[in-house]
């Protein structure tokens, strides 16, 4: 049996469980080896990091990162505790379950601290001293710290919440970002949670959006293409599909039209414009065959909107 088969029945059981994120983390940490804080998905994120900033100051009318928002906070704060090291006063991480926890945000700030004494952090991110030698100060008195007075030191706050309805006020977010986590929300939820964006959005605020439009399954099993989840129809996919991580599969044309579904101008899309040849090996299901070839095969993209 495929490698891509196997994990998606297994994360269709675990999806019909109680506690399925934290069993889905126990069966990717010691299954499949996908969770853990390796150098490849770590530089990954400091370059996330990196591009979320370039544009926050490429097109904000304001010079000050002053709150930042991160729509999927994951299991390692890499991109969260990157902003505050940038010098932004509140850092919020938004997800629908806390994934994180007190070991997994001390093994970010591990990397961090690595990629520092090897001096490629520089190349991602220009940090202050002060706030690194505050991450150095927390490994140092870790036992006695506990999660929430780490999250406090780094001006980091999780909301658990539906990001439909933010706890936040109007306007009040300098720079909204997500890392690889469009794909996993579907359509309408995402017509919902933009709209909800622009409500919070600084004036002088930046959206900056990281999309992988490829199949996930494919990360782990490289027997299969980028767009081997392209083959099925919607009936089929709901059959494979699960609730711990789902995937859209909306292609770049589609987040377009979200995009001007809810009035929000693109200032600046980055495209990748993935492997058409592997692309041309699959037999599309609708309505990706009714859709431009050029625009289902893109793999990557990246949206930056600015305020009104």
């Amino acid at each position: 049996m495929k490698k891509w088969i196997l994990k998606a029945i297994l994360q269709k059981a675990i999806s019909f469980l109680p506690y399925k994120h934290q069993i889905n983390f126990f069966f990717q940490k010691y299954i499949t080896k996908g969770v853990n804080l390796g150098d490849d998905y770590f530089y990954d994120r400091l370059g996330h990091a990196q591009k979320h900033i370039e544009s926050f100051y490429k097109y904000s009318k304001s010079q000050s990162l002053h709150t930042t928002l991160e729509l999927g906070t994951g299991w390692y704060p890499v991109v969260p505790i990157s902003f505050f090291l940038s010098g932004a006063t509140q850092v919020y991480s938004l997800d629908i379950v806390l994934l994180t926890d007190k070991e997994k945000t001390l093994t970010a700030i591990r990397k961090i601290l690595e990629a520092a004494e090897k001096g490629k952090l520089k190349a991602y991110i220009n940090y202050d001293e002060g706030r690194l030698q505050l991450l150095k100060d927390i490994l140092a008195q870790e036992k006695a710290l506990s999660f929430q007075e780490i999250l406090k030191k780094i001006n980091l706050e999780y909301l658990v919440q539906d990001a439909r309805k933010i706890s936040l006020p109007a306007h009040s977010i300098s720079l909204i970002n997500s890392n690889n986590t469009f794909e996993h929300i579907y359509p309408f939820l995402l017509v919902d949670i933009l709209k909800e964006f622009k409500r919070i959005l600084a004036h002088t605020g930046v959206m900056s959006h990281f999309i992988d439009m490829s199949d996930h399954f494919a990360h782990l099993d490289k027997t299969i293409s980028i767009y081997n989840f392209l083959k099925f129809t919607e009936a089929e996919w709901q059959w494979i599909d699960n609730t711990v991580q789902p995937l859209n599969r909306l292609r770049i044309s589609q987040y377009r039209d979200i995009y001007k579904e809810v009035n929000i101008p693109v200032s600046e899309e980055i495209s990748r414009p993935g492997k058409p040849e592997e692309l041309a090996t699959i037999k599309l299901a609708p309505p990706f065959d009714a859709m431009k070839k050029e625009d289902v095969a893109v793999s990557h993209s990246y949206f930056v909107s600015v305020g009104d």
